[in-house]
């Protein structure tokens, strides 16, 4: 990739490295003595995920899980009853997404449910939920990168940006 940055830069690579570590170094003490298993929210989450996962200085098991439109598309292949449980998002807006999605992990009886999320849009929120761990807080632009995308596209950027104006033929 060469060095044009899309979009105005709101994290760098540099910035978002040191938060991850960061984070990954409170999640290994919190769950230093649990079988962690970290549940990767796809597909913006993929980026998040395998660099949080390096960070987390335990053994930990990895799973996905594909959730749009407050339907599971592509479930758990493992059973979560029981475990300690940790969902890892891109990003936490709404917050519709996620209380779905905790009641439907609810529901399978893990040992315990926590959530994980690299940018949180609180000024968005329609439902109540509680965030474990927050990479950072954003206003309520849309960004992408880090695996945020707009329209699939932009997912591979190694930092986070306000996109630009879209062209017309992105728009349809």
């Amino acid at each position: 990739m060469d060095d044009r940055v899309f979009g105005k830069l709101v994290f760098t690579q540099e910035a978002i490295k040191n938060r991850v570590r960061e984070i990954g170094r409170k999640i290994s003490v919190d769950y230093h003595d649990k079988d962690l298993l970290m549940v990767g929210v796809l597909k913006g989450a993929y980026a998040f995920l395998a660099d949080l996962s390096r960070a987390v200085a335990l053994p930990i098991r990895v799973d996905f899980l594909v959730v749009t439109g407050g339907r599971i598309f592509a479930d758990l292949a493992q059973n979560i009853a029981g475990q300690d449980v940790l969902i890892v998002e891109d990003i936490v807006d709404s917050g519709e997404t996620f209380a779905f999605l905790k009641k439907e992990l609810m529901a399978r009886h893990p040992k315990s449910l926590r959530i994980c999320t690299l940018l949180d849009k609180p000024h968005r929120r329609k439902a109540n939920i509680d965030i474990d761990y927050i990479g950072f807080t954003v206003q309520d632009k849309f960004v992408v990168g880090y695996g945020l995308d707009y329209k699939n596209r932009y997912r591979n950027l190694p930092y986070i940006a306000v996109l630009d104006k879209v062209s017309e033929d992105e728009e349809a």
